[in-house]
């Protein structure tokens, strides 16, 4: 019997999944990049990390790291010569929380987002997010400057608060609804890696909601909400 593949230690997801040629993108057959090979481009030939050093980041052996980072190139040779489509998904990764040691960093800036940004939640409250501004959803999810949280229990708000994202890029706002111990985000527009990292981090999602923050929020506790929900079994608002 084999030896089950151990999952590799990824920081973040790509925040764009797709590339596409300028011509003839319909032609041909998309070359699909696994997370954890991306990781491997994005630790060596982004930060300019060693394979050492990389396979440390990912845990697992210095010459799986090696296989996996010769592969993604190889990958990325045929798309850059062949004029092929790339695709960003699938693998074998598990998506570093920076919390609770899982994240080996000294200086994890997901650690330091946990320590800014946590609040407390009681076991029995869903926690409701959404970019914010002026009584209204933000249009955008990836410029947000604010968030609204909302505590949920037994169908009902029983706390708000308006949380400033302190700047933080549009790479590290998931971290940020992480860290806020998000259940669900409301919003109207967002991109498709803020999709894949909300996913994977347990976050339900409802997108192209628009209007009044308070009464969108309302209009989901009730059940009410018109736009589709991003996963398989919704979780019951408590």
């Amino acid at each position: 019997m084999s030896r089950p593949t151990k999952c590799r230690m990824i920081c973040r997801f790509p925040q764009t999944l797709e590339f596409i040629p300028a011509k003839d993108e319909a032609k041909k057959e998309a070359v699909i990049l696994t997370l954890d090979e991306y990781e491997t481009i994005r630790l060596i030939d982004k930060e300019g990390l060693s394979q050492e050093q990389c396979s440390q980041r990912m845990q697992v052996a210095r010459t799986t790291a090696q296989k996996i980072y010769d592969s993604a190139r190889k990958k990325l040779a045929n798309v850059l010569v062949e004029g092929r489509p790339l695709k960003i998904e699938g693998g074998e990764y598990r998506l570093c929380g920076g919390i609770n040691q899982s994240c080996r960093l000294e200086d994890c800036y997901k650690q330091e987002i946990h320590k800014t940004f946590q609040r407390q939640k009681g076991n029995n409250v869903t926690r409701i997010a959404v970019p914010y501004k002026d009584g209204q959803i933000f249009q955008h999810f990836g410029r947000t400057e604010q968030f609204k949280i909302y505590d949920v229990e037994d169908g009902k708000i029983t706390s708000s608060e308006v949380v400033s994202t302190d700047g933080q890029s549009h790479a590290v706002l998931t971290e940020v609804l992480n860290a806020l111990q998000t259940d669900v985000l409301t919003c109207d527009r967002i991109g498709s890696g803020a999709r894949a990292a909300l996913a994977s981090l347990g976050i339900k999602l409802y997108d192209n909601v628009t209007g009044d923050a308070d009464a969108a929020v309302a209009a989901l506790i009730s059940n009410a909400a018109h736009p589709p929900l991003h996963c398989q079994h919704p979780r019951e608002l408590k």
